[in-house]
């Protein structure tokens, strides 16, 4: 079994990153591939044939949701608990939203922007595109505001505050052709 490290950690929403057990690997729920197919599909609307690969497993053990980096991929690791909880609270909006985050790592890493602002730090840069994605699906206002409640709820150890969090996604949304109104808290 390889280690969180040597898998090389992105992010991970919440604490107890250690407690990830990479043999503890699952496919991911049929629900779950939905709309991760769905947020992959709107990424796949910024970067093309150019997308960094991405694979997907639940994992009980992780620590809410995580990226690492796996043989050159990344590889989105969620607990199916933390995901059943943002569903009940949030609905399809609030699991993409943290999917569209999570992904946007990867496309900072394989991308970069023009419209990211140079001092944002690896976290502002993903919440950024998370907006980015978001942007190029169908979300109503109302999803979009269970979206960024979602994001606002799970952050990582790292994040920063709310509010300039809330910016960086705002301003991924509005560059990426977003027309719904978003949430200005």
């Amino acid at each position: 079994m390889t280690p969180v490290l040597a898998l090389g950690q992105i992010c991970a929403l919440g604490p107890n990153a250690a407690s990830y057990k990479q043999s503890s690997d699952q496919r991911p729920s049929g629900d779950a591939m939905e709309l991760i197919k769905r947020t992959d599909a709107a990424a796949g609307k910024i970067c093309g044939t150019n997308c960094p690969p991405v694979v997907v497993y639940r994992n009980a053990t992780a620590p809410n949701l995580m990226l690492l980096v796996d043989a050159g991929r990344a590889k989105i690791v969620y607990a199916p608990q933390t995901f059943s909880s943002v569903y009940e609270k949030h609905g399809d909006a609030g699991i993409a939203a943290l999917i569209a985050h999570e992904i946007g790592h990867a496309l900072d890493d394989a991308l970069g922007a023009p419209w990211i602002e140079k001092g944002w730090g690896p976290e502002l840069r993903a919440d950024g595109w998370a907006g980015c994605v978001l942007a190029k699906d169908t979300w109503s206002a109302a999803d979009l505001a269970h979206a960024t409640a979602a994001l606002s709820e799970n952050p990582a150890p790292a994040h920063p505050a709310w509010s300039v969090r809330l910016a960086a996604i705002r301003s991924g949304y509005s560059h990426c052709g977003g027309t719904t109104a978003f949430p200005t808290h």
